[in-house]
């Protein structure tokens, strides 16, 4: 038996409790094959067995929610609604990053000591404990963004995304594209940082990176720009 696990392990995320690196460790042990990839901002929870049978629902991978909460959600049989549910998933998937084993297990470690240091600090409310929180949970971002950064590049990342989002809405003009970039990437669409050239500030950073894997997609003929929107090439064309 295979187990594929999508989701959030944000550091925000794993310091809140909503997503457990331990628990997805447990399950990792309890059924050897287990993977487990990351994608910021994610929030569905969707359940598939092999390609036959998938529940969309509120309920959480928890206790809670699978045995004792009041939740809600829909099943689908037919083979038609499954395949696309399971092509949906994967396309999150590609949007995602693998995470090995060792790097969750880093994670694991990571949560529990903010989780206590954070404790600490709302409970002492002392100036050095707020700021060595913050030192500590920047350092995890950095942490979780060399993982972001091991399988893909950045301009790896947004063309596949971009390749996903044309595909799934169709023809997009740029400024269509930013904000769903940036909800689907939020880690990586940080607003407040600029690309600055010789003293001269030419906007979000980020955007040059969509820009970029723009082009890129353009050069290898994936897109084409209409001179408003952006299309995928159809095969052969």
């Amino acid at each position: 038996m295979r187990v594929k696990v999508l989701t959030n392990l944000s550091v925000e995320s794993i310091v809140r409790g909503s997503t457990d690196p331990s628990s997805l460790l447990e399950l990792m042990d309890a059924v050897p094959h287990t993977q487990v990839s990351h994608l910021p901002g994610l929030h569905a929870k969707v359940y598939l067995a092999d390609e036959c049978e998938a529940i969309v629902t509120s309920g959480n991978l928890t206790l809670g929610g699978v045995f004792h909460n009041y939740e809600y959600g829909v099943r689908f049989t037919d083979a038609t609604s499954v395949r696309q549910i399971w092509e949906d998933l994967l396309e999150y998937e590609r949007l995602g990053n693998l995470v090995p084993r060792p790097d969750l297990e880093r994670m694991a470690q990571t949560a529990s000591e903010l989780q206590g240091l954070r404790q600490r600090a709302e409970r002492e409310i002392r100036e050095p404990l707020q700021s060595e929180f913050r030192r500590r949970m920047g350092e995890a971002e950095t942490e979780l963004m060399a993982i972001r950064a091991s399988g893909k590049t950045t301009n790896g990342i947004f063309a596949d995304t971009v390749v996903y989002l044309l595909r799934k809405y169709g023809p997009m003009r740029t400024v269509e594209l930013h904000p769903l970039i940036q909800q689907i990437h939020p880690d990586l669409c940080d607003d407040t940082i600029d690309r600055v050239i010789r003293g001269v500030h030419f906007g979000k950073r980020w955007k040059h990176y969509v820009r970029n894997a723009q082009q890129y997609l353009k050069r290898q003929g994936l897109i084409v720009f209409d001179g408003s929107r952006w299309h995928l090439c159809q095969p052969g064309g």
